[in-house]
Formats: structure tokens, sequence, C-alpha cells
């Protein structure tokens, strides 16, 4: 595909002065189109196009010294932006890159759709289609603006590679700056990440005699089936109510009928949270915490695609929540959760599926009872103690910047 075209000739490059004085020429003294277009090298149909126009406009070209042309020459490529459009698009890609340590040209030709959809910017048939702006489009608009902070994903990067005394700097640093900037005080910083919640269980380590030939332990022979579970914690102990995904294609309050109390959910055929969850997700997020430009709140994300659309940006500006993520492949040693409260709830929702597996001989766990599970296993986990030290020990609250 070509994506710079240089001009090969100067063909239809006519400055519109040159246009104004053979027209003149040709209404007021009389010459011919042909000797006219001749003597000043212009195509003859072009200049007989632009008399024709004149002519049926009906005014008299003496009286105007400067005759107003639609346009002289060939145009410039279709730009779907207008200037003033493509200026405050820069504007949501620079937020966004700040906050995500970058961001990829992927993640910019979303953003791109979103924006025009949000603005009711007509769109080529191909950008409905893959809900993201074309390849073609993202060149052009990058020589437009080069100096955006477009990064290349490594496919498989190392996570000890990733986790270096830059990329740690860089995190403590806009730390360090949004809290003293918004006066954010430990009760208002929040850690939200998704986990993965399992029908098929590991069953908790049986110990026996050692001449015991057989011991078994009841086990779920569902198919495997995974449901989303968000989770959000606060710096000084404090949870709020889960909100699950599930793989279904249409959303029934009984998912979560024995969940938590003011649990709240969604559904994804993959029972994976995009961006259009983590919009619902935020609404849930507000509900509890209650933030406000008054009474800012910072929150702490993993660096991921789903957390990137310019609704739920300007969603959480709205309600005064600043976003801070993770860097790349960074958050299991610095996210608050990663540390100190992943690996009590594993444990914990084992127990709890063992559990419910013998007081339901014959049944098979299914999405359906996880949010029993959860309402049992959460709570052991999530403690104020276990909380509070996963921020303790990532260097979050209390901030300690040379901690690792």
């Amino acid at each position: 595909i070509m994506r710079t075209y240089k001009r090969k000739t100067n063909k239809g490059n006519i400055p519109k002065s040159i246009i104004e004085f053979a027209c003149k020429e040709v209404i007021l003294e009389g010459k011919s189109v042909r000797s006219s277009a001749a003597k000043y090298d212009i195509s003859f149909t072009t200049l007989q196009r632009y008399v024709n126009k004149l002519k049926a406009a009906g005014k008299d070209v003496s009286q105007i010294s400067n005759i107003q042309f639609t346009h002289v020459g060939y145009g410039k490529n279709h730009q779907i932006f207008h200037n003033t459009e493509e200026i405050a698009l820069v504007e949501y890609i620079k937020r966004i890159a700040d906050i995500y340590y970058g961001i990829t040209p992927k993640e910019v030709r979303k953003l791109a759709y979103q924006f025009a959809m949000k603005n009711g910017t007509k769109v080529r048939v191909s950008w409905n289609e893959n809900k993201m702006a074309g390849e073609d489009w993202f060149g052009y608009f990058l020589k437009r603006n080069n100096n955006l902070p477009i990064i290349l994903k490594a496919t498989s990067p190392s996570r000890a590679m990733s986790f270096n005394k830059r990329n740690v700097n860089l995190f403590f640093t806009n730390l360090k700056t949004i809290c003293d900037c918004l006066k954010v005080k430990p009760s208002n910083i929040w850690n939200m990440d998704e986990v993965g919640i399992s029908t098929v269980h590991t069953p908790d380590r049986v110990i026996a005699r050692r001449e015991m030939k057989q011991l078994g332990k009841i086990i779920s022979f569902e198919t495997e089936t995974l449901v989303t579970m968000a989770v959000a914690v606060s710096a000084i102990g404090n949870m709020i109510p889960p909100f699950f995904i599930f793989p279904r294609a249409h959303y029934k309050d009984h998912f979560i009928q024995e969940g938590p109390l003011g649990s709240a959910g969604d559904v994804n055929p993959l029972g994976w949270m995009e961006e259009e969850h983590f919009i619902k997700y935020c609404q849930h997020f507000v509900r509890h915490v209650r933030p406000s430009k008054e009474k800012p709140v910072l929150l702490l994300l993993d660096n991921h695609e789903s957390h990137l659309s310019i609704e739920a940006l300007d969603y959480l500006k709205e309600n005064g929540i600043t976003v801070l993520s993770f860097p790349y492949h960074c958050s299991h040693k610095l996210q608050p959760l990663d540390r100190s409260v992943y690996e009590p709830l594993k444990n914990h929702i084992n127990t709890a599926c063992d559990n419910w597996l013998v007081s339901n001989p014959g049944k098979s766990l299914s999405i359906y009872h996880i949010s029993e599970i959860i309402k049992t296993a959460l709570p052991l986990a999530t403690t104020s103690i276990n909380i509070q030290a996963g921020f303790r020990v990532s260097g979050i609250s209390p901030l300690n910047e040379n901690i690792f």
C-alpha cells in the first residue's frame, strides 16, 4: 500500500489568480475560451467550467476584484477529523499515554474510532467493521503528529526484565506527584484488579498414613469455565463489593443472588472484561466510594487495554478519579492485591469449593455457584491486615520509594 505520495506533475495546480485573469478575459473582453486557456496554460475544459459557473451566477465580473472559487486544482486526501477535532484526539491520547506509560498503534486506532462515535463523525465502513481506525489513517495521523509517545509492545517480555529500576522509579515519581498535587489520603488510594475464578478447582491437600493404598478428594467434573471478578481495596484496608463478569449472552440477577451484599455484574461471551464492562465497573466503584472533585481518589490499575476508552476517561475525570497504572509486567511486585490478597484468596476459594461439593453430593460446580463461593472466601482473604500489608510491601502506603 502506498503511504507516501509525491506529485509527478503540476497538472491542475494552477494559482487562483491566473484562473481569475483568464475568466475576466473571456467574459469581459470577449476572447475565446480556447485562446485564453492556451495563453495561461490552463486546461480548456477547466477554464470552460469556471466561466460557465460565473455566467450562471449572474454577477458583474468587472466589479468583482477577487472572484470566489470553490476550489482550484486537486484536493488533498480526505481527512476524517477536522483540525480542532484532531487536536482534541491528540490530547486524549497524551492523557492516556501519561497514565499507561505510552500507547500502542492499535490502541490509538481504537481511541480514534471511539472519538469518532462520541462526536458523531462519519467514518469509513471498515472502521465500523473493525471497531478501530485503519492502518492508512494511522500512518497519515502519525505524520501530522509525530511527537506522540507511541510504543511497540514486545510479544512476550520477561517480567524480570520489565521490573527494573527505571520503571519502578518512574512509577513512584508519578505516584508521589499525584499524591502531593491532590493531597490524597491513604483512605482514598485504591487498587482495582480482575481475577479469573474457575469452576474447576484444585482440591486442598489431604494428609494420610503412608500405608493407605488410595486416597481421593471430591472435585467438580464440570467443564472448566472462567468468571472474571473485579476487586478493589483501599490503603486503609477497606474493600467494596466485587463485580462479576459471567460468560453468558444475557445477564440475570440470580447470577449474583447468593453473592456478597452489594455485588454487581455483567456478561461477556468469553467472561472477560472489555471496555464496555469497565465503564459499568467504574459506575459501580463510584456508587460505593463516592468520590468527587472536592474529594479526589487515586485508582491504581494494571496496564490492560480494557481500561483504555475515551468514555471511561471522561467518566473518571468527571467524578474526581485520577488513574495511575503499573508499568508493564510489574504488577507482581507493585500491585497490593498481587502481593498479599490473591494467594490466600486462591486457598480460601479451594477450601470453599471442597466444602460446597461435600455439602452437595452428586452436583457439579457451575458459574451460578461462583458468587456463593466468593461470599465465603473473599472476606477471609481481604482482611484489613492483609490489604494493608499489600500496600506496605509494595511501597505505596506508606510511601517508600526505596523499598525495592
